[in-house]
């Protein structure tokens, strides 16, 4: 029996997104969105900027960009337009030498005459190109040559207009020329008719049944037809426009010497003009300068000018500036065309990105019409935080214990689902419910993560939590902006989550001090406003504090300077430095009052400061608190350390 011989043949894969790539890492993306947003700029902004700079090992935006422009620059930089023209010369003094040698050979009158014939042509290679089609040449070389000029001219003009003529039409005969010619004619009638709409879908049909080794792109409408030759005859105009008056006037007048038939040129005409009517939109107008040692023949010389206007388009595509940018617009098979298949990829992963980020609902719409994060991707954000200071702690001290939030106690008759770090029973008749909801749902999976759900237990303390953070600008303009919001997503997400009875308050103390929900912190821009009025933000603290009479009160406070600034009885703010004694004096009563509501106090200190260091010690044996110093990126750790140590209490 003969095995048949099956070959598999691989390559890219084209139809959409590879199904075999690795998934879009939305979590590591929304972590660089979120720190972008931290340091003050607005998620629209940061959503951008993750998309210029690329994401996952893939290249960017900008880095594409930079890949567009560095082609368009070598394409200008390398090539010159001018390879017909030379061609051209060199062909014609070819002949010319060819004659005047076989004229040398000839003692005649008539070779003296010839001679003269020759001495007198124009200077212009145009010119002598036309004074030369009625000439009878001697040379049989020469005439050779002359007819090459001919050849050639008619090759580059309908290369121009129509993919592969130039190759096609190498050893063209008179019949090609005279089929090529009533494909002219049939094509301006076929557009003539499409202007004035009384064009038909079967005129196109026998069109193309007819004519269509003409165009090998197969367009399946006459617009397509049009938009195919508009794009190329505007390329060459463009083309024409680049060269100089004198280039210019030289291809014109050699141009009716194509093919040695004056008709083609005026068919190629005929058709311009009707392109440019049907498609004014077009760039007719637009030129380049190219400036290098190569020479492109008028077919290179227009694909060339067609792939700057690829170029060019490309660039704004992956600009996105324009409104309702999507990265969706990248036209994919230009980029791979223009710079590689890992160009499309890259394209095709940030567009995924974009469209996984936007249908996760990671962002909406503020009042004002602007763009930020939901709630869902500040729950993400604080998750993310909240995981970076469990590894530190685990890492730091090697505690299990400290991933573990909020030891169990009796049993509240809830259930909750389960997340990293839970230690409590499962719920099985939950747990199984899940199950077998999601397999009606065409799950066939007995059981899955997201089907677990533990037993909610008592907390074993309930605590009001006032974590105080300083928001003057040393904190921005000595590195510790990102820190501070992170480690208040980390403890907002630990609270929210693991300890759902304890009551979190944030506030932001500057100038002045205030409340903040964490998407407001989130956001919050560095202003350059001095003062560090701890004052206040402690009285805001003991608010929130006397609202939660039945928990434990607890302070944590994150500052990186003295008090400068205290409330003063007007409601303005104080400010002085050094520090005066009338808002050492304010801060210090506050924290006795709050001392006197038996509220434990936490102190994290940032930065190297004497002073600072030497009050807050100071202030912490007065209220029986403690001072940490921790680094920047151990700011997270401490707090987090710090408030489970309090609830293992």
């Amino acid at each position: 029996m003969r095995r048949r011989d099956r070959r598999v043949r691989y390559g890219p894969y084209r139809d959409g997104p590879d199904p075999l790539a690795p998934p879009v890492d939305l979590r590591a993306a929304l972590n660089e969105i979120g720190r972008d947003v931290m340091e003050g700029g607005s998620p629209r902004q940061a959503l951008q900027e993750l998309l210029r700079r690329g994401h996952d090992g893939r290249r960017g935006l900008d880095e594409l960009t930079r890949q567009v422009w560095q082609r368009r620059r070598d394409l200008q930089r390398d090539n010159r337009l001018d390879g017909t023209l030379a061609e051209v010369r060199e062909l014609l003094q070819r002949a010319l030498d060819a004659e005047r040698a076989e004229l040398g050979r000839h003692d005649t009158d008539d070779a003296r005459f010839r001679e003269m014939q020759l001495d007198a042509l124009p200077p212009d290679t145009g010119g002598a190109v036309r004074e030369l089609d009625s000439y009878d040449w001697r040379s049989a070389s020469a005439r050779q040559a002359y007819q090459q000029i001919r050849d050639l001219l008619g090759r580059e003009l309908l290369d121009q207009r129509f993919a592969g003529m130039k190759e096609a039409l190498q050893n063209a005969t008179s019949e090609d020329v005279e089929r090529i010619r009533e494909m002219l004619e049939d094509l301006n009638s076929l557009l003539a008719d499409h202007a004035r709409g009384r064009d038909t879908p079967e005129q196109f049909a026998e069109f193309m049944r007819r004519h269509g080794e003409f165009f090998p792109e197969n367009p399946r409408t006459v617009d397509e037809l049009i938009d195919l030759l508009a794009a190329r005859a505007a390329a060459a105009q463009r083309m024409l426009n680049s060269m100089s008056a004198q280039q210019r006037a030289e291809l014109a007048e050699l141009a009716q010497q194509a093919f040695g038939d004056p008709r083609l040129m005026q068919s190629l005409a005929q058709l311009d003009a009707q392109l440019q009517g049907l498609r004014p939109g077009e760039d007719w107008t637009g030129s380049a300068r190219f400036r290098g040692d190569n020479p492109l023949g008028m077919g290179e010389a227009t694909r060339a000018l067609e792939e700057l206007a690829q170029l060019d388009a490309l660039a704004e595509q992956l600009a996105q500036s324009y409104p309702g940018a999507r990265l969706e617009d990248i036209d994919l098979e230009a980029l791979e065309s223009l710079l590689g298949e890992q160009a499309r990829v890259d394209a095709q992963r940030l567009a995924e990105l974009e469209r996984e980020l936007t249908r996760q609902g990671l962002f909406e719409r503020a009042a004002d019409g602007s763009l930020q994060l939901s709630p869902k991707a500040l729950r993400r954000l604080g998750e993310s935080a909240l995981r970076e200071v469990v590894d530190r702690i685990g890492g730091r001290r090697g505690e299990r214990e400290t991933r573990r939030a909020g030891a169990a106690g009796e049993p509240t008759g809830a259930t909750r689902p389960w997340a990293f770090g839970d230690t409590e029973s499962w719920s099985v008749s939950r747990t199984l419910l899940n199950a077998q909801l999601r397999r009606a749902s065409g799950d066939e999976r007995a059981l899955d993560v997201t089907d677990v759900e533990i037993v909610e237990t008592e907390q074993r303390s309930k605590a009001a939590v006032a974590l105080l953070v300083d928001t003057s600008w040393s904190m921005v303009a000595e590195g510790r902006w990102v820190p501070m919001k992170r480690t208040a997503l980390a403890l907002h997400h630990l609270i929210s989550t693991r300890f759902r009875g304890d009551e979190l308050a944030v506030i932001a103390f500057g100038r002045h001090a205030r409340t903040v929900e964490l998407g407001e912190l989130v956001g919050l821009d560095g202003a350059y406003v001095q003062g560090t009025n701890l004052h206040h933000a402690l009285l805001l603290a003991g608010r929130h504090l006397r609202r939660h009479p039945d928990a434990r009160p607890v302070v944590l406070a994150v500052t990186d300077g003295e008090p400068t600034a205290h409330l003063a009885p007007d409601g303005e703010a104080f400010f002085d430095y050094p520090p005066s004694p009338a808002t050492i004096s304010a801060t210090i009563g506050e924290v006795d009052r709050l001392t006197g509501q038996d509220a434990s106090f936490t102190f994290f200190l940032l930065g190297d400061d004497p002073r600072l260091a030497a009050f807050m010690d100071g202030v912490a044996r007065r209220c029986g608190g403690r001072v940490v110093a921790p680094t920047v990126d151990g700011l997270g750790a401490e707090v987090v350390a710090d408030y489970l140590r309090r609830k293992g209490r």
